[in-house]
């Protein structure tokens, strides 16, 4: 089996578990294959949760969940060092939080404190932790996948810029189609039934994943796509430049991560389509994913209830599309 067809596998699977919902299937794939971290948004039971436990069951791969709290300690989360008797001596060793796994699932990541939320911080960027004055390595295949609800902010951390721009992309999850709630109905009922059948054909390996990383490094990006993408990361830090509307709803624009992450997850989406270059249509594809946590709007557009995707939207009309 090849890599792509790995990869179509994993997709197969994870869609047949989570009914209505291609796109944050799509999403969660082109995170793990760029080697990113996800913020997944969206209401309470909308398959957050089951989406990422999902591709972990589908992946040869240790998961681990971190159910954000209140009371949560950076230490629940990194691990500490512990003091051990051994043969008469007293001796530290350090014992490995939830962190160190595979895939990660921050369950409510904003339900935690600051402090808490920057312990993951080292993690994500730099795929280590420091502990006692000792740095420990993450596992060479290491996503972090956090979840947070737009409802119930009461009692709730926001997340400050800095640890949402380590994000490589949010993604929004919305309802269900009739169609599909219906098959999520049955689904369930069939899960608890016992009648479902599980596909046993095996899981896929970590080396598969990386395997199809290594086609993806080699999806080639013309000079006309990375002017693009250029163009469309100046348009939310010049924005006067384009409409002078635009500028009044744009505070702060993205930084030099949007330009990255919109190149590798634009390759990425050419790799899926089976496709060795990539267009500025793949580059649309995913821009919204990759800008929208990554604007501050101005008060005017907080004021106007002009979203991130709204103030996207517009950019994408101003910038003209390479022929």
């Amino acid at each position: 089996m090849t890599p792509y067809e790995s990869i179509q596998l994993l997709k197969k699977r994870m869609n047949a578990s989570i009914i209505g919902q291609e796109n944050i299937v799509e999403r969660l794939i082109i995170g793990l294959l760029a080697n990113g971290n996800l913020l997944v948004e969206g209401l309470p039971g909308l398959a957050k949760t089951r989406a990422v436990r999902g591709m972990a069951d589908a992946i040869e791969s240790t998961f681990s969940r971190i159910q954000f709290t209140p009371d949560l300690l950076p230490s629940d989360v990194t691990g500490s060092e512990n003091m051990y008797e051994e043969n008469g001596e007293y001796k530290f060793r350090f014992e490995e939080g939830p962190i160190f796994g595979n895939i990660i699932l921050a369950d409510e990541i904003n339900r935690a404190p600051a402090k808490v939320q920057a312990a993951m911080l080292e993690a994500m960027e730099e795929r280590q932790v420091t502990v006692a004055g000792k740095t420990h390595k993450m596992p060479k295949l290491f996503i972090v996948m956090a979840t947070q609800n737009p409802v119930e902010q009461e009692g709730t951390y926001p997340l400050p810029e800095a640890q949402k721009d380590r994000f490589l992309m949010h993604v929004n999850i919305t309802y269900p189609t009739k169609d599909a709630e219906i098959e999520v109905i049955r689904l369930v009922r069939g899960e608890r039934s016992g009648t479902i059948e599980e596909d046993n054909d095996g899981l896929i390996t970590q080396d598969m994943i990386f395997a199809a990383r290594d086609e993806i490094a080699q999806v080639k990006s013309t000079e006309i796509v990375e002017q693009y993408i250029v163009d469309l990361v100046f348009a939310t830090r010049y924005p006067e430049k384009y409409d002078e509307k635009l500028a009044s709803y744009i505070d702060i624009g993205v930084s030099p991560r949007a330009s990255l992450g919109l190149d590798q997850c634009s390759r990425v989406y050419a790799w899926l389509q089976g496709r060795d270059h990539t267009t500025p249509e793949d580059v649309r594809a995913v821009l919204n994913d990759v800008f929208r946590h990554r604007i501050t709007p101005s008060y005017e557009a907080q004021s106007e209830r002009i979203s991130n995707d709204d103030i996207i939207d517009i950019i994408l009309g101003l910038v003209a599309l390479p022929a």
